[in-house]
């Protein structure tokens, strides 16, 4: 991979990792919620299953889904259902987790699987597969399976340092928040972030 590709992959993957989406949405609830700690796992579950993902798309599943659209639409489907389904959990969450752990909790395997449902992943996995993978400059790449796993390598930094710092910041407004009714607002903002994103997904 040339010094100018490579240069394009960082800036490109840096815009998609810490850009507001669905992960990094519930990374900061989860921390507000839950604590820091807590919130870890759904952090280390992000780059584990956006890794399964890139591996899956740059091997032809990425293809394959683009190629069927009854396919296509079922994971689109998914992923707006379930995101909707977070949503309306997290508007209810109006204590700490102390509280309520069950309200809003997402274990490593819910995480990971989170992202074979998540568009942004999705749109994320197939232009590196497209753009960096399989093509390199306009034309067919000589050494694919590099690629694919230099890419691998560096998103699990850049999926797990963006979720580590989104939940950072909500694990510090803990205290905050736990002041009468304010969390139960924050809780909703982001419930209204995630049915917008929802609605975002419907449309591309």
């Amino acid at each position: 991979m040339t010094a100018s590709e490579l240069a394009a992959l960082l800036v490109f993957c840096t815009a998609m990792s810490f850009s507001p989406g669905p992960n990094t949405t519930l990374s900061t609830a989860l921390a507000a919620n839950h604590g820091l700690r807590r919130a870890l796992r759904f952090c280390l579950a992000v780059p584990a299953g956006w890794t399964l993902l890139m591996l899956a798309s740059g091997l032809g599943l990425g293809a394959l889904v683009t190629g069927l659209p009854p396919l296509r639409w079922a994971v689109k489907l998914a992923g707006v259902a379930y995101m909707l389904w977070m949503a309306w959990k997290l508007a209810g969450a109006g204590e700490l987790a102390r509280v309520d752990e069950r309200r809003l909790d997402i274990g490593f395997a819910q995480g990971v699987g989170l992202q074979f449902l998540n568009i942004k992943a999705w749109m994320l996995a197939l232009t590196l597969t497209a753009g960096w993978v399989v093509n390199a400059g306009g034309q067919p790449a000589p050494n694919p399976g590099e690629r694919l796993a230099l890419i691998c390598l560096l998103m699990i930094g850049f999926a797990f340092s963006s979720n580590f710092l989104y939940a950072l910041a909500g694990s510090m407004l803990r205290g905050f928040l736990a002041r009468g009714r304010r969390l139960l607002w924050f809780n909703r903002a982001l419930a209204l972030v995630l049915a917008l994103t929802a609605a975002w997904m419907l449309t591309v």
